[in-house]
């Protein structure tokens, strides 16, 4: 530590292995060539390292140029971390934990206008497929998918999920619009692999009355995303949660096939340790995502 030289002599060196001549480098700085020779020497001095090679043009030393981009990373990360406080000057910043899936689909395009409504909440987005432990997480909140009890934490009922099948319009190019239920058994059908929070077709056949014992499976998938992926592409029909699917339905990219549907056995609840939820910042955070999920209530009933 003792070896630290001052942030101007740090500066000029900076400035320095960005340019070919002192001069060059002093008109940035706005200082004269002098000042900036004077402060190289005495970085040089102080280490007892020769920097430069001195002729018509500057050029580093092997000591120069393994310092360089150290000392470039540290101007670099202090810029960048002033820019940030002053950004977040008078501002909360909100770690929220949620599954993958559904920040990509359901809250991350919602973000921008919590930002025009409340600026002052700075969300960052932790994502996991684990119920997470908050003794042990960064996260300040959650947005879980279950039954809403969790010992020792406070819950709140966001909304519950209707769920029902899609399909691209190549694929009912191809295969035609089914006209009941009982059709999609000539289809292929998409399928994801998971836990009981994952739809099954067996539970939604059975919801509308038919009785199934073998489904024309084409691809099984590990990841919600990759089933509605593979949909948008026409591989088949997917079995999908409403709150996947708002945008590709809303834009016509996947067709909602049929008005049955059933509810998700499961459903989202905001989640924090007791005592958070009465904070400023996760009021209104909550009051939010109230009202956002009292929309996709609306728009799936």
């Amino acid at each position: 530590m003792k070896a630290l030289p001052p942030t101007a002599a740090l500066r000029a060196f900076e400035v320095a292995t960005r340019h070919s001549t002192f001069t060059s480098a002093s008109e940035e700085l706005h200082v004269t060539q002098s000042a900036v020779s004077h402060q190289l020497k005495h970085l040089e001095d102080l280490w007892g390292l020769q920097l430069f090679h001195r002729g018509k043009t500057l050029s580093l030393t092997p000591a120069g140029a393994a310092l360089a981009p150290i000392v470039r990373e540290f101007f670099g990360n202090l810029e960048a971390t002033l820019s940030d406080l002053k950004e977040q000057n008078g501002r909360v910043r909100l770690t929220v934990s949620m599954t993958y899936s559904f920040a990509i689909k359901w809250l991350l395009p919602r973000l921008p206008a919590l930002s025009r409504l409340h600026p002052e909440i700075l969300v960052t987005l932790d994502t996991t497929d684990r119920a997470i432990n908050f003794a042990e997480a960064e996260a300040d909140v959650a947005i879980r998918l279950g039954g809403g009890k969790y010992p020792a934490l406070f819950s709140e009922f966001m909304f519950r999920e209707q769920i029902f099948p899609v399909a691209s319009p190549d694929l009912l190019q191809r295969f035609g619009m089914p006209r009941e239920p009982s059709e999609l058994l000539r289809y292929p059908m998409l399928t994801r692999d998971g836990s009981d929070l994952v739809p099954k077709w067996e539970v939604w056949f059975q919801h509308v009355g038919i009785g199934i014992s073998d489904l024309r499976e084409s691809v099984r998938f590990s990841d919600t995303n990759m089933t509605v992926e593979a949909a948008l592409l026409g591989q088949g029909v997917a079995l999908v949660r409403s709150g996947h699917v708002e945008k590709e339905v809303g834009e016509g990219s996947l067709i909602k096939l049929f008005d049955v549907a059933f509810p998700s056995p499961v459903a989202y609840h905001f989640v924090c340790p007791k005592g958070l939820e009465s904070q400023p910042h996760i009021v209104l955070f909550r009051n939010w995502l109230r009202e956002e999920s009292a929309k996709s209530v609306q728009a799936y009933g």
